[in-house]
């Protein structure tokens, strides 16, 4: 991907890189050298959502979203609620879902704070950026009874073309990982085959999932470019089409252009 023309949706919620501290800096020093000049950093509870908000504020190219995941679905979802108004660099909640692979937190208390957190996005008119591991059912029947927000992503896509059909028919986008590039990975590239360009992000989830080569070490933003190529192979397209693609949607899911960042509307959710 050619620089300063790529960005990673997922910038990561690893402790301590949402501080202002220098490995913060480097991995967005890094990325830029990469070509990767936007980014948005993934809270995952308060005190990871508090973070990013801090790194999006003190850095140019930066930007946030303030979450509950479902591991920490029990600390209640009014701990990040309160962060969410008058923030010009918050651009979506999530990370929110459901994980029932873990079931670090009870599947009821899961499935009460992402209902919360649907709300929440379509209250303030920002994206909703969804986690889920093998809970794809309770996933979309909380998302029909809700009404999914206008911007909804499913972030760290690991469906196959079932799931990915049944995403896109609710009018979400998929964010690819570096999971797109492993080799057991078939079906997550068939999901990216049939992913309308302008539906598709490229992410890295850093510091988890970095693609081969580097599979196994630290992922990082500066890795995104090898996540976009190999969803260009998967959709049998040149490099420069994802590239063009991915900067679009990423700016228009969260709405990078509006003159006050992510938040664009109050109102009820799409049905």
């Amino acid at each position: 991907m050619a620089p300063g023309r790529a960005m990673d949706p997922r910038l990561g919620h690893e402790p301590g890189l949402g501080d202002l501290g220098a490995r913060a800096r480097r991995a967005i020093e890094e990325a830029r050298a990469a070509g990767v000049t936007r980014l948005v950093t993934v809270g995952t509870d308060a005190a990871q959502s508090e973070a990013a908000l801090a790194l999006a504020e003190a850095n140019e190219g930066v930007w946030a979203t303030a979450g509950l995941h479902p591991h920490d679905a029990s600390a209640g979802v009014e701990t990040v609620e309160r962060l969410v108004a008058g923030q010009p660099k918050l651009v979506g909640i999530g990370e929110c879902g459901l994980d029932y692979h873990y079931d670090l937190s009870p599947r009821p208390a899961q499935r009460e704070a992402f209902a919360a957190q649907v709300a929440l996005a379509c209250r303030h008119g920002l994206a909703l950026v969804i986690h889920t591991r093998e809970a794809w059912d309770d996933t979309f029947d909380i998302l029909a009874s809700a009404g999914p927000p206008e911007h909804t992503i499913f972030h760290c896509f690991s469906g196959g073309p079932t799931e990915a059909r049944r995403a896109l028919d609710v009018g979400a986008w998929l964010s690819f990982s570096g999971i797109v590039t492993f080799k057991n990975a078939g079906e997550i590239r068939e999901a990216a085959s049939l992913c309308p360009l302008d539906r598709l992000l490229v992410e890295t989830d850093s510091p988890y999932l970095a693609p081969v080569p580097h599979r196994g070490k630290p992922n990082a933003p500066k890795f995104v470019p090898l996540v976009g190529a190999a969803v260009a192979g998967a959709k049998g397209v040149a490099v420069e089409e994802v590239e063009d693609a991915s900067w679009a949607a990423a700016e228009e899911v969260f709405s990078l252009g509006h003159p006050s960042s992510g938040h664009r509307r109050s109102g009820p959710c799409a049905r």
